[in-house]
């Protein structure tokens, strides 16, 4: 199990791009959170194994279809207790 901690930078708010994670990480199968930050960008953590965390991170590149991606930086990220993935308020 790895985690990781993603931001992502570029017209990634009001497009759907956090259900739109949400969706994403659920379907290949890690936990947890995705949240809006006040300065624009949107803040993912996700953990799971190594190689279904960076498949999620490879479609965080693609973005939701009305987003448009400029930047991504990836951290490690200590291990959460979190289960499942979900939205969380904008911090």
């Amino acid at each position: 199990m790895i985690a990781r901690s993603v931001t992502i930078e570029g017209h990634v708010q009001g497009v759907w791009f956090r259900d739109w994670t949400v969706q994403a990480a659920r379907a290949i199968g890690v936990s947890g959170w995705v949240r809006n930050r006040s300065h624009g960008a949107v803040e993912v953590y996700v953990m799971g194994e190594a190689d279904l965390v960076e498949c999620l991170i490879d479609r965080l590149h693609e973005g939701s279809p009305a987003s448009r991606v400029d930047r991504i930086d990836v951290r490690e990220a200590e291990l959460q207790p979190v289960d499942g993935f979900t939205r969380r308020g904008s911090g």
